[in-house]
């Protein structure tokens, strides 16, 4: 059997009942941390140019925008939610497949519920589950370094099947869904070495263009079949060295919204090991930053590639986001990465890029070209002591999860920082309600919960 056929087979057999609990709580999790981050993503410095983009394409009342809650089209609105979660690199993602799936499928799922009447939060649940595996067996699949931006591609594939799913959508329909969604994929690595604002608004273009491919396909439009394994599939345009055989192993056995990793701080998760790393190392021998004289994070080629840039005195915000030495040097002056450490005067401070100018990236033995671990960090004091730590897991991975307090405190930080804050009542009851997604009746409540 196909690759996609094999999916189609899998998605179709998903429904809450049949469920493990763990990929209910995963999911449940996820979904709150998801709805955190966009939340919070309200605040970016270009939300109201993108707003006022999509109010050019129409006006209507199918969907909100979370935090500030302008009635939209549903294709508009899932842009603008796609955007807000991906746009601070804060949100959820499959390390094995580098793939931020959640960042696509919810507000494809949340603005479909708003779209038709609501729907249970136990649907929501199944709708999402499927989607996350569909996105991550195809990234986990890939065999090539990337170029073309797989959070994004793979995610759209995953909404795709959610949305399908959500609606109970008969085998044809979901073929046709996935196969109009291939159709529309988009979204390049060039936007990710340049950290340009357009990396965030490749998973929104994506999200808006399942939408397209799902009313297309209501409508009996077909789309191409073999999407995954066809001579013009996605295995062999976008990837080139595929391996479905060796990346689908788990199919049917482990439900990957399991496996999913948490960000502890807004920044690509390809500096996470650099953080956790030296919080680990300062925090077990006790220095300072003032007595580091050198940092060297020994990690893998796809780190390197995507991290390991210099330092710059003028980097806009999507750079310093994904510069290691920026925010190791953040993590050693302030204890930590947060929201607010890519404001301009932060990116700006002396100090930090001095001693961010300090961090190399260095290869270690891996070459996998996806593999974002292990990972190992070295930090050199003046008086001529070294101290190391290996990382087989980072912060945040399924192997050395957050803890309920930590993600809690996330969520809340999230909510505080948004465009309009959310007060501690509705924080709670938003808190509450995610808790507890799988006794909701309308998963709409979510979205009222999620407007300031």
């Amino acid at each position: 059997m196909n690759a996609i056929d094999s999916l189609l087979d899998h998605v179709l057999s998903i429904n809450y009942d049949a469920l493990p609990p763990e990929a209910v709580e995963a999911s449940k999790i996820f979904v709150l941390d998801s709805i955190g981050v966009g939340i919070s993503g309200s605040r970016h410095p270009l939300i109201d140019q993108v707003k006022r983009a999509a109010a050019e394409w129409g006006e209507g009342r199918q969907a909100r925008v979370w935090n500030t809650g302008e009635w939209m089209p549903a294709g508009s609105a899932v842009l603008l939610n796609a955007y807000q979660v991906h746009n601070q690199e804060f949100d959820c993602l499959h390390d094995q497949a580098v793939v931020h799936a959640p960042a696509t499928i919810l507000p494809v799922l949340l603005a479909q519920a708003e779209r038709m009447g609501g729907c249970s939060g136990k649907d929501l649940i199944a709708a999402f589950v499927a989607g996350v595996d569909v996105a991550s067996f195809i990234g986990m699949s890939q065999g090539a370094p990337m170029r073309f931006f797989r959070p994004a591609m793979c995610g759209a594939l995953g909404a795709a099947a959610a949305i399908a799913t959500l609606v109970k959508a008969d085998r044809e329909q979901m073929r046709n869904v996935l196969g109009i969604t291939y159709s529309h994929l988009s979204g390049t690595m060039q936007a990710h070495i340049e950290g340009s604002p357009t990396l965030a608004l490749q998973v929104g273009l994506n999200a808006r263009a399942v939408f397209a491919a799902f009313d297309l396909a209501a409508q009996g439009i077909a789309g191409p079949k073999d999407i995954l394994e066809g001579p013009y599939g996605y295995f062999a345009l976008f990837d080139g060295q595929a391996d479905w055989k060796n990346g689908s192993v788990e199919l049917g056995r482990v439900f990957q919204a399991t496996r999913l990793s948490h960000k502890p701080f807004p920044s690509g998760r390809a500096t996470h090991g650099g953080i956790d790393g030296v919080q680990r190392l300062q925090a077990r021998h006790g220095f300072a930053a003032a007595d580091v004289a050198s940092i060297r994070v020994a990690t893998t080629p796809l780190i390197r590639d995507l991290v390991g840039r210099p330092i710059r005195p003028d980097m806009e915000v999507g750079y310093a986001k994904l510069c290691m030495g920026y925010v190791v040097a953040t993590a050693l002056l302030t204890g930590t990465v947060g929201i607010t450490d890519f404001e301009a005067d932060k990116r700006a401070d002396p100090e930090r890029l001095e001693l961010g100018a300090r961090v190399q990236v260095v290869p270690n033995d891996v070459t996998d070209p996806n593999a974002l671990v292990p990972q190992s960090v070295e930090v050199s004091l003046r008086d001529g002591r070294v101290f190391s730590i290996e990382l087989a897991a980072v912060l945040g991975h399924p192997d050395r999860p957050l803890e309920r307090d930590a993600r809690l405190q996330k969520f809340e930080a999230c909510c505080a920082s948004a465009r309009v804050p959310l007060d501690t009542a509705q924080v709670m009851e938003l808190i509450a309600a995610l808790e507890q997604l799988d006794q909701l009746e309308d998963a709409r409540r979510l979205v009222d919960l999620a407007i300031a």
